[in-house]
């Protein structure tokens, strides 16, 4: 399979796990924090298993397990902010926002990486990145169109993050496998995650929380469903130029909006998501312009 195929495969699970995040945190769970405490338990899991099945080569220096080190958090802190913001926000605007990351992307990778671009391709970052910029707009109770307003700040920020997250990790693939690289963010995870949602009320509140088993179960599942993307964008950066490969993975908000479109026939109330006629006509335009970038990144 090659490392388009793996990057589009991992843009659809990312949006399926975004889905699932949002419904928890939206209708499931009383809190953020009650919500990363078992992250962080399974990610923890992920870890001590994996670090013992894929070592680290021998040799690996500090330097590199450092930069390892410093992806993983990057990537831990991009996830808090995205999943803080599907707290307060509805999935189908938060993701298309985060997915401007391409463009930081490919801005550093050329000067830091050595990556050099076709105008094509270029092209095709700008067209997918507008894309999914233009999904992300919503109607004022008055009805016109507008922007994700205040809380953009924070999508661009867990956006740049991102960006800084698969420019080291594709400097620290050189040196380690991708299965290395996901243990060591695992465990950045895990601690991370430790650390904000430990507290005894905390653990009162997930212990005594309605419904808690259907919603630990559907949160084990998601949790089964993330590493699987994970892999996936590791594996397809470890392979294939960081820059196209985020841009692909940055199409996410098609899925994410097919996702929705089903779920809201499907199990109505499962999302809060009634797009009006306006608006679901300007979004599918965007899915057309993303669809076309990739295109463009196949045939170049």
């Amino acid at each position: 399979m090659s490392w388009i195929n793996t990057a589009l495969l991992s843009a659809a699970v990312f949006a399926a796990v975004n889905i699932i995040d949002s419904h928890l945190l939206s209708k499931r769970m009383p809190g953020l924090r009650v919500f990363l405490m078992p992250i962080s338990i399974i990610y923890l899991g992920y870890g001590l298993v994996l670090c013992q099945l894929f070592p680290l080569p021998e040799g690996t220096g500090a330097g590199t397990l450092l930069v390892a080190v410093a992806s993983g958090m990057f990537r831990t802190a991009s996830a808090t902010a995205v999943l803080y913001s599907l707290k307060k926000e509805e999935v189908s605007r938060v993701v298309p926002v985060v997915q401007t990351y391409p463009v930081f992307v490919a801005i550093m990778a050329v000067p830091l990486l050595g990556e050099s671009l076709h105008y094509l391709q270029w092209l095709a970052i700008v067209i997918v990145v507008t894309g999914a910029v233009t999904i992300s707009f919503r109607q004022s109770p008055s009805g016109s169109t507008i922007w994700l307003g205040k809380t953009s700040f924070l999508f661009f920020g867990a956006s740049l993050l991102l960006a800084m997250a698969d420019i080291t990790s594709k400097y620290v693939l050189a040196h380690i496998s991708f299965l290395n690289l996901f243990w060591i963010s695992a465990f950045c995870m895990a601690g991370t995650f430790l650390i904000v949602s430990m507290r005894p009320h905390i653990f009162n509140q997930l212990i005594n929380m309605r419904k808690r088993n259907s919603a630990l179960a559907l949160l084990t599942f998601n949790e089964l469903l993330a590493p699987i993307a994970i892999t996936l964008s590791l594996w397809s950066i470890e392979r294939g130029p960081v820059s196209l490969v985020s841009t692909i993975i940055g199409s996410r908000p098609v899925f994410v909006l097919t996702y929705v479109l089903i779920l809201n026939r499907v199990l109505p109330t499962f999302l809060d998501w009634q797009p009006g006629k306006r608006l679901l006509a300007l979004r599918v335009i965007a899915t057309i312009m993303i669809v076309g970038g990739i295109a463009i990144i196949h045939l170049t």
